[in-house]
């Protein structure tokens, strides 16, 4: 019917720390729920329903009052890596990933950012009567209640996967309770009717109710139809995450991949991702902008169209902010190998491309080794709106890259939520709401040329990090 999207900036630090405001998250909220309506002309008063979807791991701190204490510590951030290496040291890896389902213990993870506060800033630890994870802050700004749901949470590090509830151990740890998080409940229930300040604002009937949603990578995975094994649905956005649907936890043997659960009930997920990939060509727009200013992305991709396949002997080693799937390495970093006088910014470009693509060529070769279906892959996000970076995948995997006809997938899943949460439907006719914009097959010729290049860019990992 209609569709808002709102941009935000982020503060980024040295340190690695990265942070924003939390209103800026907030008022993106009205401001898109404001502007679908503008844009779609129909009436507050035919919606049934609103559902969420949301990064994961952006923590939110609260005090009694429900005062955000400091800003937004987002999901990027990884500060905290002493924390992790002191809870890596707690906390028997093994039970770790049998527990929360992650295979490492990352800087990213909220239990690690809520340790971090304990020790640099106990003043607001201290402060924090609710720890939230940013899905839950916009519930609570909505309704006033304080709920979750366990997709979203599957991150935070502190969740039991298999009894979907917090885990004491790591509870223990930070010294924390239950009365400081919210309530778990499963993603399509209505956690409360849209409280009477946003009813006004918005111009939103009261009665509204609020579904509970998820984390946007698993919201995302049920709007493109991946509801079950065989489907994969890969999301290039600011970072890559790919979605195998399982019908069981299942718990790599040498812990390279992420489980969690699904937002319907009764799944699970494997989850490989990569902190960097659309970000890598914002970090390119930004640090090296082209000499007329015309720096869009799709401007971009377009001078990457005009590069040869493997850019002409240029690798990107995309990881710039350290790898996690399948090689975890937090202190991994980016490099650009093979620079010669005739390479050009286009180059650069192509290349930072390939590489997003060699990564999730990397992360499937990895779902295949545990026996995990890849009967076809749908592409979703940002960079699923480029044919050119559409089929540059579909090269370098070998196999059909199909892209929803609704590429919001996330949104879409929101949508389905609140329709099962509301009782309008029930998630049977799911498979009837997907549909396929186009399907991008491989060329041969080109594979076998990607082929010999992903050789060489797994090599070059591997010298420079073993």
């Amino acid at each position: 019917v209609s569709l808002s999207t709102q941009e935000y900036s982020l503060k980024t630090f040295s340190d690695n720390r990265v942070e924003s405001q939390v209103d800026t998250y907030w008022n993106s909220c009205k401001a898109g729920i404001k502007d679908v309506l503008r844009k779609s002309s129909v009436s507050s008063s035919l919606i049934l329903a609103i559902g969420l979807s949301s990064q994961g791991e952006t923590l939110v701190c609260l005090d009694k009052e429900g005062r955000v204490l400091r800003n937004v510590i987002v999901w990027l951030d990884s500060r905290a890596t002493k924390e992790s290496e002191f809870i890596g040291r707690e906390i028997p890896i093994e039970l770790w990933y049998r527990t929360t389902g992650l295979p490492e213990v990352s800087p990213m993870w909220p239990i690690c950012k809520i340790l971090w506060l304990k020790r640099n800033e106990p003043e607001i630890f201290d402060k924090t009567s609710k720890f939230l994870v940013l899905k839950d802050y916009l519930i609570w700004k909505l309704t006033g209640e304080f709920v979750t749901d366990p997709s979203v949470s599957s991150s935070t590090g502190y969740l039991d996967i298999v009894k979907k509830d917090w885990w004491d151990d790591a509870l223990n740890i930070l010294g924390i309770g239950y009365e400081r998080l919210p309530s778990i409940v499963e993603s399509y229930t209505p956690v409360g009717k849209i409280n009477q300040e946003v009813s006004k604002e918005l111009g939103l009937p009261l009665d509204i109710p609020i579904i509970n949603g998820g984390m946007d990578q698993m919201v995302g995975a049920l709007g493109a139809g991946n509801i079950k094994p065989g489907i994969i649905t890969e999301t290039t956005g600011t970072a890559l995450a790919i979605i195998a649907t399982t019908d069981k936890p299942i718990f790599d043997p040498q812990r390279r991949v992420p489980c969690s659960p699904h937002c319907l009930p009764d799944r699970y997920v494997l989850m490989p991702y990569t902190e960097t990939a659309g970000i890598l060509l914002r970090w390119f727009r930004d640090n090296f902008p082209s000499i007329n200013g015309i720096d869009d992305y799709d401007r971009m991709l377009s001078l990457a169209s005009q590069i040869p396949p493997g850019s002409d002997g240029l690798i990107a080693i995309p990881y710039f902010k350290g790898s996690f799937c399948p090689n975890f390495n937090p202190n991994a970093r980016g490099a650009f190998v093979g620079i010669t006088l005739n390479h050009s910014r286009a180059h650069f470009i192509r290349a930072i491309v390939e590489a997003v693509s060699f990564m999730l060529k990397e992360n499937i070769a990895l779902l295949r080794s545990l026996s995990i279906p890849v009967e076809r892959v749908r592409s979703l996000g940002g960079a699923s709106k480029s044919d050119i970076w559409l089929q540059i995948k579909a090269d370098v995997l070998n196999i059909p890259v199909e892209v929803p006809l609704y590429s919001e997938a996330s949104v879409l899943g929101a949508g389905i939520l609140a329709g099962i949460g509301c009782g309008i439907f029930s998630e049977n006719i799911i498979d009837d709401l997907i549909k396929i914009r186009e399907i991008f097959n491989p060329n041969p010729e080109t594979s076998r040329v990607y082929e010999d290049l992903y050789k060489n860019y797994i090599s070059i990992y591997k010298r420079l990090y073993g």
